[in-house]
């Protein structure tokens, strides 16, 4: 293989160490201006439009939380 190719090949996968990073830290309720920070992206928008798709999740857990609130004030 050659040293150029290789190069690409390193590049691709450690591309997918950083999404992964960053899909994993939002999916654990990491604040969005946090992983900006450590990706090093310049605006919020970048990282949201790039990982947007953990954010639905997020939503869901906000809700579910709430829920459970609500569910027990309801019991006491």
């Amino acid at each position: 293989m050659s040293a150029a190719r290789s190069s690409r090949t390193a590049r691709a996968h450690l591309h997918d160490l950083r999404h992964a990073f960053a899909t994993f830290l939002l999916d654990q309720v990491e604040d969005l201006r946090t992983v900006m920070e450590l990706l090093g992206h310049s605006t919020i928008r970048m990282t949201a439009d790039t990982y947007g798709h953990v954010l639905p999740t997020r939503a869901r857990q906000a809700a579910s939380a709430i829920d459970r609130i609500l569910g027990q004030e309801e019991m006491v």
